[in-house]
């Protein structure tokens, strides 16, 4: 069982960059890259939310869960 992270198809439905959200976020474009790439092994419901603030879209936009 894994999460899938579709934070990269989120960006481009909006046409925004790994730049431009980690400078919305104020968090830094490496971990920004790691959400992107589903390198993250967690997330904190605050930096999950400004995601969805700044994408106006829903958590499970962004985090799919799938059985192996």
């Amino acid at each position: 069982m894994s999460i899938i992270v579709n934070l990269d198809v989120m960006l481009a439905k909006r046409k925004m960059s790994v730049t431009e959200l980690s400078e919305k976020l104020g968090i830094t474009m490496a971990n920004v890259s790691i959400l992107k790439n589903g390198k993250v092994r967690a997330i904190k419901f605050s930096t999950l939310e400004k995601i969805c603030e700044v994408l106006e879209c829903q958590p499970g936009d962004i985090l799919v869960f799938q059985k192996n």
